[in-house]
């Protein structure tokens, strides 16, 4: 009879479910997984070697951030995007995060802002390449670093129930250099300590970044 090695460790249940919802959820940020690719317990289950319990649990986590619907109770797919689902979570952008670079002028340290310059090299040389998945990575970053910066943790604590869905739509968009700029200018407002200046860059980021994602999600695709 075989007997388990005292030195194999098992890995717990949860652990196991948040590996698998991490890969999937970066799967759909980065496109692997289209709108209306289904998926499918089984084959998950055998894809990533693990029982059906903890990739049930992922893809009712995914429901729960807004990846995925039950298309029927037997049919599992990641959502299409609707221009209500963009229009709602740029109101949100621009409620909160227009409010946290406000906040982030008025806070920010020399390291603070030595860490987002470090940032915008790194999405530029990102933006040269065009390597889409460090540019997204590095975008999201940029912004949870300003919220960071803002000081509050409750304004931190109301952006994360959607952080995915942002970085989601920050990988929809595609006019890269146009971000670029305008994060430097984001970043150059916030630097000069003046809240009003940052609040009123933010917000005409968010602006502009709404309505290239609309261009690029809907009127491209007619």
């Amino acid at each position: 009879m075989g007997f388990m090695s005292s030195t194999t460790k098992i890995e717990p249940l949860g652990a196991v479910r948040e590996r698998v919802l991490a890969t999937l959820r970066q799967e759909i940020i980065a496109g692997r997984l289209r709108p209306g690719d289904r998926l499918v317990e089984r084959e998950l289950a055998d894809r990533f070697g693990v029982s059906r319990v903890p990739v049930r649990e992922a893809i009712r986590a995914l429901v729960a951030e807004g990846f995925v619907h039950f298309e029927t109770p037997r049919r599992t797919v990641v959502r299409r995007l609707t221009p209500n689902d963009v229009r709602e979570l740029f109101e949100l952008r621009e409620a909160l995060e227009v409010y946290a670079a406000g906040l982030a002028a008025s806070k920010a340290t020399p390291a603070d802002l030595a860490e987002v310059e470090e940032l915008l090299e790194r999405a530029a040389v990102a933006t040269e390449a065009g390597d889409a998945e460090v540019i997204t990575d590095v975008n999201s970053r940029l912004h949870d670093r300003i919220v960071a910066m803002a000081g509050n943790s409750l304004l931190i604590a109301a952006l994360e129930p959607v952080a995915g869905r942002l970085r989601w739509m920050t990988r929809r968009n595609e006019e890269w250099p146009q971000l670029l700029v305008e994060h430097r200018e984001l970043y150059e407002a916030i630097a000069s300590g003046d809240p009003e200046r940052a609040r009123a860059h933010a917000l005409t980021h968010v602006r502009t970044n709404y309505r290239s994602t609309v261009r690029q999600l809907f009127e491209d695709a007619e």
